[in-house]
């Protein structure tokens, strides 16, 4: 479908991209990775044709379409929520007018005969069909759906975009280019806006896309759940697996580890027989042999091993001073902008060397208690902070309070004192700004560079309680897991707000969930409580969309309505009972080989490492599907009820 061959761009005398060729198929889920700055971003660009290249040629069809969209946009305007997506639909809001143009041209004629009048029917006819083919009676359900779908309310549809923050802003754009349906979707970082649950409901939709789809994503977990294919940039080169991530992962181990293999067994083989050629050049006996082996030399193709770029960040939180058993105490918190209340009559306690994550949809208070907490905002209510405690606070909007005009070596020169001082550069050094980049004005770093800068901002004096809100956002695969084991390893408390569950998955033990002014305590881990509230299923997301907040449109009658919901019942319920049917006869399948296999290790008990490893395997398949059929199980519960 899109062919990238031998594909070249220099920056100036640096060459970013050499030889860069893959193919996008229809159909294909591509994760793009690689550190920050290896070219992600350039790379989708040019694919969009936003940006030129130096050598090599991008080939595609003339009618394939494209929808791109960007790390960061400038998009406000006067229009409402609605207005704006709805614009999406241009065509097919034109097609509407001319219809109802014609409509009206007919209902004010009487001569049926004419020729005239027979092409306006011809012509509204053709406009008709064209309106069903591009969905003109389901549209309106369609923007409605995808809005909720990206964590909109219903009673946000009529708000005006103004008012909104970047971030709700390229929700908008987004759902604008799903509802397009381009052949291919070109994402990059969607998920830095989104909150967990529209996380999840943008990874199955983008499943069960009928197009390709090309994104750039630092969630592991996403990436896991979205994509087949993974390209990794790397020092200017594609490599191309034909895995998910966490595959790829282990793949690219391998093949490295191979490629170091045979590289040092060629070495030894052409020092050998270097040796063998210096030991034996000047004996004639020998010139035939030393002959063989010169030409040996010559015709052999010299193993490369692929450069890999190991730089990465290295650093650990100073100890923590001791604080107080008691570090926030909380009770009756509420805090309001004007008259909307955010949050209500909330407690809450956090003890020494807890590690805790906010978690809940974008607008329900996450990120207003941190900055209540950090002492940025007042409230009504309760809120102390315990005896000796020292706060760090990593802020989510760090393009805004970071001054773009300073050094990346003024920024911490400000805010540096006493000792620590004397060791600016080598804490810079330790997030990978070294040499002429400490220097750099803060205006030309990348979002990944300017989150390292921040975080470097946390050591410099000693904290016991950090509070860090989508500390992730722009931080590359390594980068977050160096953060992710740097706060193991911390011995201060930690509140965290955070989308990433890869991130949060081992690293927190409590979660208070944000939701309808109040907090909620969870005591698991994050895939546990996702898993206890269903968030992963886009069938029980749409069912409450329908059901709850979608009014029905003026172009579908309420029994064809009534119709069209037992139809998608009965097709839902349908799936589960042939899914759980399957998981049944599966079970029953491996319940029957495990008898074969403990009836085989009964009567001839030996040491037979392989069987007894196949019989290991078969018990955790069926427990795996006991697992889904219990799922199903309660899927299936649920359903019912809503009939």
């Amino acid at each position: 479908m899109i062919s990238i061959n031998g594909l070249g761009i220099l920056f100036g005398g640096f060459e970013l991209f050499s030889d860069v060729s893959f193919m996008i198929n229809p159909r294909d889920r591509i994760g793009l990775v690689g550190k920050n700055g290896a070219g992600k971003t350039t790379l989708v660009k040019v694919i969009a044709g936003l940006q030129g290249y130096d050598s090599g040629n991008i080939s595609m069809p003339t009618d394939i379409t494209l929808g791109y969209l960007p790390q960061q946009m400038v998009c406000s305007n006067n229009k409402s929520v609605l207005e704006e997506t709805t614009s999406a639909f241009s065509e097919i809001l034109e097609l509407e007018a001319e219809i109802n143009y014609i409509n009206v041209q007919l209902s004010e004629r009487d001569d049926y005969e004419t020729d005239d009048y027979l092409k306006l029917i011809d012509k509204l006819t053709s406009l008709n069909e064209r309106f069903q083919i591009l969905g003109g009676t389901s549209f309106h359900a369609d923007i409605e759906l995808t809005l909720i779908g990206l964590g909109f309310l219903q009673s946000e549809f009529s708000r005006p975009t103004s008012e909104l923050s970047g971030g709700w802003r390229m929700r908008i754009e987004l759902a604008k280019i799903l509802l397009k349906k381009p052949n291919v979707l070109l994402l990059d970082e969607p998920t830095n806006h989104l909150d967990i649950e529209s996380i999840q409901w943008l990874e199955d939709f983008l499943k069960d896309y009928a197009g390709a789809v090309v994104l750039i994503s630092h969630d592991r977990a996403f990436l896991d759940n979205v994509t087949n294919r993974t390209i990794e940039i790397s020092v200017g080169r594609a490599y191309d697996y034909k895995v998910s991530y966490s595959k790829y992962v282990e793949l690219r181990k391998e093949r490295r580890e191979q490629q170091v293999a045979t590289y040092e067994n060629q070495q030894k083989m052409i020092e050998d027989t270097e040796k063998f050629i210096e030991r034996f050049r000047y004996k004639s006996t020998k010139s035939v042999q030393v002959q063989s082996r010169i030409k040996q030399l010559e015709k052999i193709e010299r193993v490369e091993i692929d450069p890999e770029d190991l730089s990465a960040m290295h650093f650990r939180f100073p100890p923590s001073p001791r604080s107080g058993q008691m570090v926030v105490e909380i009770k009756e918190l509420t805090k309001r902008y004007d008259v909307k209340e955010i949050i209500k009559d909330i407690d809450l306690i956090v003890e020494r060397g807890e590690k805790i994550a906010f978690v809940g949809r974008n607008g329900e208070g996450k990120t207003t208690l941190s900055r209540i907490i950090v002492g940025e905002l007042e409230c009504e209510g309760l809120m102390r902070i315990g005896h000796n405690v020292k706060i760090g606070y990593f802020a989510q909007n760090q393009d805004e309070i970071i001054d773009e005009n300073k050094t990346v070596l003024e920024t911490i020169d400000a805010v540096a004192v006493g000792d620590v001082r004397q060791r600016m550069r080598d804490i810079l050094g330790a997030f990978l700004f070294s040499g002429e980049d400490v220097d750099k004005k803060v205006k030309v770093l990348s979002g990944g560079e300017r989150s390292r800068l921040a975080m470097a901002k946390l050591l410099l004096e000693p904290v016991n309680l950090l509070v860090l809100d989508e500390p992730t956002n722009h931080l590359d695969m390594r980068s977050k897991d160096i953060l992710k084991q740097a706060l193991q390893k911390y011995d201060g408390t930690v509140l965290i707000v955070s989308h990433d569950r890869d991130f949060l998955d081992g690293l927190t033990t409590k979660i208070y969930e944000f939701k309808n002014q109040k907090i909620k305590q969870h005591l698991c881990g994050i895939y546990e409580f996702l898993a206890k509230k269903k968030l992963d299923s886009l069938k029980e997301l749409e069912r409450k969309a329908v059901q709850n907040n979608i009014k029905k449109t003026d172009s579908i009658t309420d029994s064809k309505q009534q119709y069209l919901d037992k139809k998608e019942y009965e097709k839902t319920l349908r799936k589960i009972n042939n899914q759980i049917k399957e998981c049944e006869d599966i079970i029953a399948k491996l319940e029957a080989e495990l008898a074969n296999l403990n009836e085989i290790l009964s009567n001839n008990p030996s040491d037979n490492t392989s069987l007894y490893e196949q019989y290991q395997d078969i018990q955790q398949q069926i427990a795996s599907k006991m697992k889904r059929w219990e799922e199903l199980q309660y899927e299936l519960e649920i359903t019912e009820d809503q009939k």
